[in-house]
């Protein structure tokens, strides 16, 4: 069945809509960063760089670390760039753009995400690098998805509906990281479920001058335990893009840099060395 053109537009030239890239321009494994000054932040250390494109806030580097093909994205803040980027990736290795037919062969990517985040537990300390075992969505993207679970993603979100169930209009949704990626890439490093949120401010706890509808938000995310399952930290794009892999059948792993305590106040004096860490462990492992 083809794609209407109204479904997946393309460009003039071939390329995908908003990313702007043709299907040779990425590789099969992809790093995604948030920020687009952070794309060139990665690619210094790849041993050679043969693309570079850019769309909006959508930056893209393609190029070799030793023999292995790398494309490292910046996908914007949040997880309706995330619905963007990861159906346009998906859309670039395995729907063919002549005929508009899903292809026979399907491509399964490896992403990897290099993001950061706060702390929402005493015990993880600033400048702490964070593989998220479990991406939990309290955004509305999945609302739009046919996502199925797995028995242990059921069996934990059952548990965090319980203990979130008294907050209105909000229905979270649960997906785990790929294992493989989750024991080469993070292999020793802090796993726990990531809280993705749909904004910046009083969506994760935070308080400025608008009233907080949600008051404590933090200590009841970080209160939350399920046998050896606990709320690490939040953030705002993990949750998508681990439900959106699977949903694609692709491989999804977020690393995190953790810049702030959420239960200390605390910002990191040094942001940028703590990002360069999880950037050089990432590329040595992949």
């Amino acid at each position: 069945m083809k794609i209407a053109e109204s479904d997946l537009i393309i460009n003039p030239d071939g390329s995908i809509y908003h990313l702007n890239l043709l299907p040779d321009d990425i590789a099969e494994t992809v790093i995604t960063v948030g920020d687009p000054d952070r794309v060139g932040e990665v690619s210094k250390y790849f041993d050679s760089i043969e693309l570079k494109k850019g769309k909006r806030e959508f930056i893209t580097h393609t190029g070799f670390v030793g023999e292995k093909r790398v494309t490292v994205l910046s996908t914007g803040i949040g997880t309706d760039n995330i619905d963007i980027v990861f159906n346009e990736l998906d859309a670039l290795v395995n729907i063919d753009f002549n005929t508009r037919e899903v292809k026979n062969k399907l491509t399964s990517l490896n992403i990897i995400r290099i993001g950061t985040s706060g702390a929402v537990q005493h015990d993880i300390p600033m400048g702490t690098i964070l593989a998220s075992s479990y991406g939990l969505g309290l955004d509305a993207l999945m609302n739009y998805y046919v996502h199925d679970l797995s028995g242990d993603e059921r069996i934990l979100l059952d548990d965090i509906k319980t203990h979130f169930g008294h907050l209105k209009n909000i229905n979270p949704y649960l997906t785990s990281a790929s294992e493989n990626l989750l024991n080469k890439i993070g292999k020793d490093m802090l796993h726990g479920i990531t809280v993705t949120a749909p904004g910046f401010y009083a969506p994760q706890g935070r308080q400025v001058r608008a009233k907080n509808a949600v008051p404590n938000f933090v200590d009841l995310i970080n209160s939350f335990k399920s046998n050896q399952n606990r709320i690490t930290n939040l953030e705002m794009e993990t949750a998508g893009i681990y439900a959106l892999a699977k949903v694609l059948g692709h491989n999804s792993l977020s690393i995190n840099a953790i810049l702030a305590s959420r239960v200390k106040f605390e910002f990191s004096k040094q942001p940028n060395t703590v990002v360069e860490k999880a950037i050089k462990l990432v590329l040595e492992r992949i």
